[in-house]
């Protein structure tokens, strides 16, 4: 399991003094963007191959409040991959200085080819390299039915 340690700022408040949801996005971004540079996904490389990373949605659940004053660990583990690695899953827990789980998010993406807009599938090197870091016990290899599991389509104005 990989894990960022983060203090909680003052910016990261909301009117009701605690942490708020726009942080817990904040947070779980920098510990993802920490993950794929550890494991190779450095922008220079994602530059190179002309990649970027695109989320699909992110399902929070809140378990308790968190305050300023001690630090917040926010874990990652992959919860599933498709086999060309075009989709991915994240797990994310937020953990209080005593170990104890807050929130849980479950986060899925995919990877953009930046020039088309299109998705695709990732090349050898980074395929290889997020196929060898560890898996979250509910690992699934995933196809392109589940990043439709919940029928949310869009409703146009027009």
């Amino acid at each position: 399991m990989y894990f960022k340690e983060f203090d909680i700022r003052w910016s990261d408040l909301d009117a009701n003094r605690h942490l708020a949801n726009s942080a817990y996005i904040n947070f779980m971004s920098h510990t993802r963007m920490g993950f794929l540079i550890e494991n190779g996904f450095t922008q220079k490389e994602l530059a190179k191959n002309n990649i970027g990373p695109v989320v699909f949605y992110e399902h929070m659940y809140y378990f308790k409040e968190a305050f300023p004053g001690k630090p917040v660990k926010v874990s990652l583990e992959v919860a599933g991959l498709s086999e060309d690695g075009m989709f991915f899953e994240f797990l994310h827990n937020f953990y209080d200085a005593n170990g104890k789980n807050f929130a849980s998010c479950e986060m899925m993406g995919a990877w953009i080819d930046l020039k088309t807009r299109q998705l695709i599938g990732l090349p050898t090197q980074f395929n290889d390299a997020i196929r060898n870091v560890p898996r979250a016990k509910t690992f699934k290899t995933l196809t392109k039915e589940d990043t439709r599991r919940f029928g949310k389509k869009p409703e146009n104005l027009v």
